[in-house]
C-alpha cells in the first residue's frame, strides 16, 4: 500500500478523467490521496473531491504564489475550515523565491499565519520551499522556539542544509518524481541519509512525473515509480517502503486514521 501524500486534483487538469485516475491509483497499489489546498478561497471545492470517496482527504491553505490576494486569510478562518472532518492538514504554504509570485514580505506572512493555525489545530503543516533555503531554515527555527507544531517539506528538492534543520525540528520530507530524474544525484544523497521514520512519497500531481512518465500529466498512480526508486536507495522491497511510508503518513496526517482496507 501507498499513499500519495500530496496532489492537487482539484486542478482542471482532472475534469475529464479524475474518476478512472483514482481506479488506475488503486491499481498501482495507491490506496490513499490527500489532495492540497493552494486557495483558501477554494477550500470548499478541494473539501467536496475529498467527501466524494472514502479514499481522499485533503488540507486548508494558501500557496505562496497565492500570498498577495490571500493576504487577509487569519488564523480563525483557516482553523474554523480545517474542522472539516476530511481535512487533515494546513498548507500548502511556504516560501518561492524562484518564481517570486508575491512579495517575499507577505509570502512570509502568510507562512507564519499557517504555523499559528498548525499549532491550534493539532494538524501538521505543508510546507512548499523553493530556492529560500537559509530564510525558510531561519523562520521555522524561530517559530519553533515559540511554539511546536508537526510539518513536512513536500517535494524536497532543496539542499542538505534544509534537509539537515528540517530534520532536526522533527519534520518530515516528502520525495516526489524529482528523486527519479536522471540529474537528482544529490537529492538521491539526502534520500539516502533521510531517517526510514522521516520519510514520504508523493506525486505533486498533476506536476513533476517520474521516469519513466516524465513530460506527461502526472497523476497519484505514478507514486509508485518514486517509490520503488526510495526503496532502492533505502535497501528496501517496494512493499516493505509502501507499509514504512504509510505509516509514516498516518503518523504526521493522524486524523486520517488507519489503514484503509
Amino acid at each position: 500500500m501507498l499513499i500519495d501524500t500530496h496532489c492537487h486534483l482539484d486542478f482542471k487538469d482532472f475534469d475529464e478523467d479524475r474518476a478512472a485516475m483514482l481506479e488506475r491509483a488503486r491499481a498501482a497499489g495507491v490506496r490513499r490521496m490527500i489532495t492540497i489546498s493552494t486557495r483558501v478561497r477554494r477550500f470548499h471545492e478541494i473539501a467536496a473531491i475529498a467527501e466524494s470517496d472514502p479514499d481522499l482527504w485533503c488540507t486548508v491553505g494558501t500557496h505562496p504564489h497565492n500570498a498577495a490576494e490571500e493576504s487577509d486569510i487569519g488564523v480563525d478562518e483557516l482553523v474554523k475550515l480545517a474542522m472539516h472532518p476530511k481535512c487533515v492538514g494546513i498548507g500548502e504554504a511556504g516560501l518561492d523565491y524562484h518564481y517570486d509570485r508575491a512579495p517575499r514580505v507577505l509570502q512570509a506572512k502568510g507562512l507564519r499565519t499557517h504555523i499559528e493555525a498548525a499549532r491550534a489545530t493539532n494538524l501538521p503543516l505543508v510546507i512548499h520551499a523553493r530556492s529560500a533555503d537559509e530564510d525558510m531554515a531561519t523562520l521555522l527555527e524561530s517559530e519553533m522556539r515559540r511554539g511546536s507544531f508537526g510539518a513536512v517539506l513536500h517535494c524536497f528538492s532543496s539542499g542538505t542544509e534544509l534537509a539537515r534543520r528540517g530534520l532536526a525540528l522533527g519534520f518530515y520530507l516528502s520525495f516526489s518524481g524529482i528523486l527519479t530524474f536522471k540529474a537528482s544525484q544529490d537529492l538521491r544523497r539526502i534520500a539516502e541519509e533521510t531517517p526510514l521514520d522521516r520519510l514520504l512519497v508523493e506525486t505533486d500531481a498533476p506536476y513533476l512525473a517520474p521516469v519513466p512518465h516524465r513530460g506527461q500529466r502526472n497523476e497519484p498512480a505514478f507514486v509508485a515509480d518514486t517509490a520503488k526508486v526510495l526503496a532502492e536507495l533505502k535497501g528496501l522491497t517496494l512493499e516493505a517502503l509502501g507499509i514504512l511510508t504509510s505509516e509514516n503518513a498516518e503518523r504526521l496526517f493522524h486524523k486520517m486514521g488507519g489503514v484503509a482496507a
